[in-house]
């Protein structure tokens, strides 16, 4: 069944635009946060400023899960999709061209795995980077690369050939240290979470994702990230369940 957010200064969609009426199912969010909610978000935006549309954009950026509702000039839509937003409609939209444009979006971000859990952490394919939290790693591209190729086969051995193959896009092996130089910086970057012992060295070469089982593992409470903390700034948070 497709699920759907729906993010305005009213809790409920209005009929026009209800994709209930044609089989979705509403999320509510969890205790405040949307950013949490793995699925497309829309916006009735029509009381937004030009101004406060465009932080939307930049706070989930790229924001490929968000359709945003009630843009009425035709430069104003570009510029979000130039931001990443999935779509950016007239208030004049129907249900129907609605549902099908969601359709596509959903059907679209579904073929793409944009995020996944590691222990205490959210890897996000689109930011390309790892949340702890609400604090983003701020990983290097590579880093990102790397710590999402071990994440391919959690608990196996990648070898060193294996991951400048499929990382560093080589058929040779280079003459530096690459590799373990950007695994040095990657386990600095996750000792600061305390996660330096999500990668580990293994003896007969290259490395691993450790075994899920040292981690103290997510709890159900949600994480709130920029685009959470901006809808609470213009007060648009859902109420905690």
């Amino acid at each position: 069944m497709s699920c759907f957010g729906w993010i305005a200064d009213s809790r409920l969609p209005s009929p026009r635009w209800d994709l209930r009426t044609v089989g979705w199912t509403l999320c509510d969010g969890h205790g405040g946060c949307r950013a949490e909610c793995r699925h497309v978000l829309i916006f009735d935006t029509r009381n937004l400023v030009p101004e406060q549309r465009l932080a939307l954009a930049e706070a989930d950026r790229p924001a490929w899960r968000l359709i945003l509702l009630g843009v009425e000039e035709a430069e104003e839509r570009a510029r979000l999709l130039s931001l990443g937003c999935a779509e950016a409609l007239s208030g004049d939209t129907g249900l129907h061209e609605l549902e099908a444009r969601t359709r596509r979006v959903a059907d679209m971000f579904g073929r793409l795995p944009r995020w996944r859990d590691i222990g205490p952490l959210t890897l996000d394919l689109f930011h390309r980077d790892v949340r702890h939290g609400a604090r983003w790693l701020g990983l290097h591209p590579r880093e990102f690369s790397l710590l999402w190729r071990l994440a391919d086969t959690p608990g196996q051995r990648v070898t060193r050939q294996q991951l400048i193959t499929d990382v560093w896009r080589l058929n040779h092996e280079p003459e530096t240290n690459s590799v373990e130089v950007h695994v040095s910086r990657l386990r600095a970057k996750l000792a600061g979470v305390e996660c330096d012992a999500l990668i580990e060295t293994v003896p007969e070469g290259g490395y691993r994702l450790a075994d899920r089982s040292i981690f103290a593992w997510p709890s159900s409470a949600p994480q709130a990230d920029a685009l959470d903390d901006y809808l609470q700034k213009i007060g648009w948070a859902s109420e905690p369940a």
